[in-house]
């Protein structure tokens, strides 16, 4: 039996982000809890700064390996790749650049896809050889960039495995593939992938089977009838972008003929708020007093080659993303010898005791070291949740088993797709898919993502 609770709600095999989120989060988080325990001492001992909660560390390590593995020990260039339009404003992407080029016989750049060029049959920035490009975009963002600037020099890359992630994870790389999981070949995956992963079909009308096994004539009548208890989502997207939520967002009608209009949704099984949820202190400003919200909380692991890198916390409504009004959360190791869901009740009730103005000077230094961490959103920092999220050394372990069973579980997809066994299900441009194919993946360095809501003992229900 896991130690916690819970599902994946998606996987991403093709340009996650958060991987230097949670570090930053954390250093913040540590000055807060400081401050917290010089006003009123908790009695919580908690450990911010366990290997897992600092994700950019292993991801970098990654680059660096992956460079030095086709370089061997001599200099190399290093490229994050992102749209121009982002240079100035992704911290991660600049964060990772610079920490790429503080590696002895490593340059690391931040440089948009139109700067590279080929000099002599090689891929070059500014007449430089490129070693290793990490592309901050999938494979409809190249399309749309290279009809616009000639990438020639980055197909190259691509051809010659020089891009992480490959792209030949693309085809992968969407919803619809947690089908493929729930469906009849559910019995070619790891018994944790099958458990965490909900009942989902492509939406369309047809016939398939529940959750329970039984037989659905008509799908989108079913997820009419059925609406409180489903979610339908784009099999591509990002942001909570075109996602509906049962007995949430507005009636069944509108829900199914806006995803058949659009077309390419999938029906997802709802996984319930208050396993994914807790309470959280904030601020009640208008009548300057501590409350404690109900919040969502999301949980992405983040996974390379025979290790996970570790976690990004975000918490919030629905979705908890950030670009939908969401925010961070710090991440914490219990140490003490109690529960979680105890420790939790003793932070908050502690935290609720403590003075108003108190803690709108912490809340307010906070947004400071934000702002000084350019851990910044739009027109403001990032918000970042006042208690941090608490697991176990346990939970741990089971997060790490868990993780490496999607990562194999990925490498089973992708043989399937290259024997032709998921064309159904996926639903691609020609022009993605022959990019896919000039760099199948085969397990090589890549970093992962799986986007879980879990309880690890603090949640609602």
């Amino acid at each position: 039996m896991s130690s916690f609770v819970g599902y994946h709600s998606e996987w991403n095999l093709g340009s996650p982000g958060g991987w230097d989120y949670q570090r930053t989060t954390q250093e913040i988080a540590k000055v807060v809890w400081q401050h917290l325990n010089r006003i009123r001492p908790i009695g919580v001992d908690l450990d911010f700064d366990h290997p897992m909660l600092h994700p950019v560390v292993g991801f970098a390590e990654m680059l660096v390996s992956a460079h030095r593995q086709r370089n061997g020990a001599g200099p190399g260039l290093v490229a994050v790749v992102a749209e121009e339009e982002t240079l100035a404003d992704v911290t991660e992407n600049i964060n990772l650049a610079h920490r790429l080029d503080a590696v002895d016989g490593i340059t690391g750049i931040l440089a948009a896809p139109h700067e590279f060029e080929l000099k002599n049959g090689l891929v070059c920035h500014q007449g430089r050889p490129v070693s290793l490009l990490f592309m901050d975009f999938n494979n409809d963002v190249f399309i749309k960039l290279h009809r616009k600037h000639d990438l020639t020099p980055l197909l190259q890359a691509i051809r010659e495995n020089r891009v992480l992630n490959p792209r030949g994870t693309e085809p992968i790389n969407v919803k619809s593939m947690f089908e493929v999981i729930t469906g009849p070949e559910s019995k070619r995956f790891h018994p944790e992938t099958v458990r965490r992963t909900p009942w989902t079909r492509r939406f369309f009308p047809r016939q398939t089977t529940a959750p329970d096994g039984s037989p659905i004539d008509d799908l989108v009548e079913w997820t009419r009838k059925h609406w409180s208890d489903l979610v339908l989502k784009p099999e591509r997207g990002y942001s909570g972008i075109g996602v509906t939520v049962g007995g949430a967002d507005g009636n069944a009608d509108d829900a199914v003929e806006n995803a058949l209009s659009a077309g390419g949704y999938i029906v997802q099984e709802k996984v319930a708020l208050g396993l994914w949820a807790e309470k959280m202190p904030e601020l009640d400003h208008q009548q300057r007093r501590v409350v404690l919200q109900s919040r969502q909380t999301d949980f992405r692991c983040l996974i390379g080659p025979d290790r996970v890198f570790g976690f990004l916390c975000r918490f919030g409504d629905v979705p908890t993303n950030v670009g939908s009004g969401g925010g961070v959360q710090p991440m914490a190791v219990l140490r003490s010898p109690i529960s979680v869901g105890e420790a939790v009740d003793r932070i908050n009730d502690t935290i609720a005791r403590i003075d108003f103005d108190a803690l709108a000077a912490i809340l307010e230094e906070q947004n400071a070291l934000a702002v000084k961490e350019r851990f910044t959103y739009l027109l403001g920092p990032i918000k970042i949740a006042l208690r941090a999220r608490i697991v176990t050394p346990v939970q741990l372990v089971d997060l790490e088993t868990y993780c490496r069973a999607m990562w194999a579980d990925s490498l089973q997809l992708e043989r399937m797709w290259l024997a032709g066994e998921l064309d159904g299900y996926i639903d691609i441009e020609d022009e993605e898919l022959e990019i896919a194919r000039l760099q199948p993946w085969n397990g090589g360095p890549a970093i992962f993502a799986a986007d879980g809501l879990f309880g690890f003992g603090a949640q609602l229900e």
